[in-house]
């Protein structure tokens, strides 16, 4: 459904109006095309404090194909605005050095273009070092608050360096370019990965030679997480129900994979899932098959309660521990699933929902670590926050445009946003992201 509210204050009537009302005005985000598939510009580069990633860093943000620099070209109306700034706040570990992270992007932070970007890098909390802690802790307030102010369709995510430098390329790869329209406000850690860092061959096909299973897939955005994977070079096997076989053959015939017609409550569906793929397994599970039953606690059912629990949590536990037992998620794999910031923060008519949700979030945060060790395999998910899709053009009108507007960048999001970040989290090369929950959610208010 079109975003009217999006496309009115585009127009100069629209944006005086909601000027002089103090109405948002969101900007129209930058995605990916095939015809500007990345950003292309000035990058800033700035340290607080003094960190020992400085050379190392310069490297590989100029392997983006962006012009790094140390401080903005010309002065006044003729600098350029940078397409995104870089703060390595990773030596930061007293309010003094702090100092610096306002010192470096007070003077830009205006300049920086139309949906932009800005990442700011910590380093994971000390247990011995409170007053480290403390500062460092203290950078997520900066980037959520700094998120929620930058406007014009720019983003600020936390990347937290808890292993070498050089294992976090595919993630800010991803920060600083138009896949991540939608991920503002994050936290991601980037730990060390199982081998060395895998390294693609092209960095506009980061998933070669990779086999991926969606669930959810003949619609919406399982669909659209199973576009981007084959976009990206995998091969993917795409499952849904039975009763969604038509859909699912056109989905799958267009995309050159594989139909699974197969409901995911089943007892065996694992089993027959890894019977399905073979000897070849998988390198990547994704799981977006998910329903809602929406209802006040008073007034729900057990039955509504349990098929929701049964999809969106209940399945995902058993197809996950029967295809890692049967060794069908190779290592160096991936494993994506589908959270909610409803299992975050909660949502009224949804207790079963967000249940389900907040038990994938349980579910990743604790396999992750046994995963990554014993099957060499990465546990992740993704949080959609308000996602255009038929689902939400069916919202009565005015809670959609609170659900559209209540986060920093104005606006809903799309399928495509969700696989976006589906797809940096399979790719072999983010092999240090492990036990991550990422909102994809424009930084809603909700649980922020």
């Amino acid at each position: 459904m079109a975003d009217r509210y999006l496309n009115f204050t585009g127009t100069a009537p629209g944006r005086l109006l909601t000027r002089r009302l103090g109405l948002p005005q969101p900007a129209p985000l930058r995605r990916w095309s095939a015809e500007q598939p990345g950003f292309s510009g000035q990058l800033l580069h700035f340290s607080a404090g003094p960190s020992s990633y400085r050379g190392e860093l310069s490297e590989l943000l100029r392997r983006t194909g962006l012009d790094v620099r140390g401080s903005l070209s010309g002065r006044g109306p003729e600098a350029a605005r940078p397409v995104g700034v870089v703060v390595d706040a990773t030596a930061v570990t007293g309010p003094e050095t702090l100092a610096e992270v306002h010192a470096a992007l007070h003077p830009v932070v205006r300049s920086v273009a139309t949906s932009g970007r800005v990442v700011v890098l910590g380093a994971p909390l000390s247990p011995d070092d409170h007053h480290q802690a403390a500062v460092q802790q203290g950078l997520e307030g900066f980037v959520r608050s700094l998120g929620k102010e930058i406007g014009q369709g720019r983003t600020v995510n936390l990347v937290r360096i808890a292993g070498p430098v050089s294992a976090a390329e595919s993630t800010l790869r991803f920060l600083l370019s138009p896949r991540s329209a939608y991920v503002s406000g994050q936290v991601i850690e980037v730990g060390t990965p199982a081998g060395d860092v895998a390294v693609p061959d092209d960095w506009a096909a980061p998933l070669a030679g990779r086999t991926a299973l969606v669930t959810g897939a003949a619609r919406g955005i399982g669909e659209a997480v199973a576009e981007t994977l084959v976009r990206d070079g995998a091969q993917v096997v795409l499952l849904d129900v039975p009763s969604a076989e038509a859909d699912l053959a056109k989905v799958a015939e267009r995309l050159g994979g594989r139909a699974l017609p197969l409901d995911i409550t089943a007892e065996d569906a694992g089993e027959r899932i890894a019977g399905f793929v073979g000897e070849d397994g998988l390198d990547i599970l994704v799981h977006n098959a998910g329903i809602t039953r929406d209802r006040r606690l008073a007034n729900m059912p057990a039955d509504r309660w349990s098929s929701v629990l049964d999809v969106n949590l209940a399945g995902v536990l058993r197809t996950t521990d029967a295809l890692l037992k049967a060794g069908a998620v190779r290592r160096g794999g991936s494993i994506v699933a589908t959270a909610s910031i409803a299992g975050i923060a909660g949502n009224t008519g949804q207790t079963n929902y967000a249940t389900s949700k907040a038990g994938v979030i349980g579910l990743v945060r604790s396999l992750a670590p046994r995963a990554l060790a014993e099957h060499g395999v990465t546990v992740n998910a993704v949080a959609p926050g308000f996602i255009e899709t038929k689902m939400t053009a069916a919202v009565p009108l005015f809670i959609r445009e609170a659900g559209r507007r209540m986060n920093s960048l104005g606006q809903g999001g799309l399928p495509v946003d969700v696989a976006e970040t589906t797809a940096w989290l399979a790719a072999a090369a983010s092999g240090a992201v492990n036990g991550q929950v990422v909102r994809v959610c424009g930084q809603s208010l909700l649980g922020a």
